[in-house]
């Protein structure tokens, strides 16, 4: 497994989420009223192809502001903004924003209840709010493995990765599932969740992120105790076509509530 830097591994990472998750994504923004002269915020929208989707819709009197991550890698667009934010320092950008999306950001953050909060006051009446997260447990997550012991050691890194290592960075892997009562703490009204509930084969961008999580946290899984020669066979398994790996993949909660 070839050793690939912090930045190839952002690069890499928002390529595959955006192949995963934008249809979902824009499928779930396509029942909103019209959004014709609206401002939107995408916060952590780097690689993904929804703000130009947004900015296509709000017409030339709308904006859309994308903040966080690196802004070269949101694609440019005449009506989209970009803007340097950490989300866990930074106040929220200045509204009103008729719509707020922030997808796998939240979930990763010590303040995310505090910063819920603040994105449902920036919105005005009538506006929405859109928060995607993993929600990320252990079962069943093998449909089909080349061999029972694959198998074995595909259960062992996701094991590691869910119960040690993501929480070790700050991660909730189960936060998504409180998301829902969270808005509606937050004086949102008329919240509702739907679930996306993928199937990711070996060399499908939903497969392919394992290598992300592999190459970014490989100190950890050999302080955890799997070798280097059980780390490359890990690679081999979610990246050959061939390998016969088949997963569920992680259960993406969207939860979306309206200001009154």
């Amino acid at each position: 497994m070839r050793t690939i830097s912090p930045l190839e591994c952002d690069v890499r990472h928002e390529v595959y989420l955006a192949a995963t998750l934008d249809p979902f994504s824009v499928g779930r923004l396509t029942g909103l009223p019209d959004l014709a002269g609206a401002r939107c915020l995408e916060l952590g929208a780097g690689g993904s192809a929804v703000p130009v989707w947004l900015a296509d819709r709000v017409g030339p009197m709308g904006e859309v502001v994308a903040a966080g991550g690196d802004p070269r890698r949101v694609a440019a667009h005449p009506r989209i903004r970009t803007l340097a934010h950490d989300a866990r320092v930074d106040p929220v950008p200045t509204g009103p924003f008729r719509l707020i999306r922030a997808r796998l950001l939240l979930m990763g953050l010590p303040n995310r209840e505090v910063l819920l909060r603040r994105l449902a006051d920036a919105l005005p009446a009538g506006g929405t709010l859109v928060v995607e997260d993993w929600y990320l447990w252990l079962d069943d997550a093998i449909l089909a493995a080349p061999s029972a012991r694959d198998a074995r050691l595909f259960a062992r890194y996701r094991r590691l990765l869910i119960e040690e290592i993501l929480p070790e960075h700050g991660v909730d892997p189960a936060w998504a599932a409180r998301l829902h009562a969270a808005m509606r703490a937050a004086g949102l009204t008329t919240v509702d969740t739907t679930i996306h509930a993928p199937v990711w084969t070996a060399g499908d961008p939903g497969a392919l992120l394992v290598t992300v999580d592999l190459a970014r946290f490989r100190s950890s899984f050999l302080d955890a105790g799997l070798t280097p020669g059980e780390l490359d066979r890990l690679h081999q398994l979610v990246a050959d076509p061939d390998s016969g790996l088949v997963l569920r993949g992680h259960l993406l909660f969207s939860t979306m509530g309206h200001k009154p």
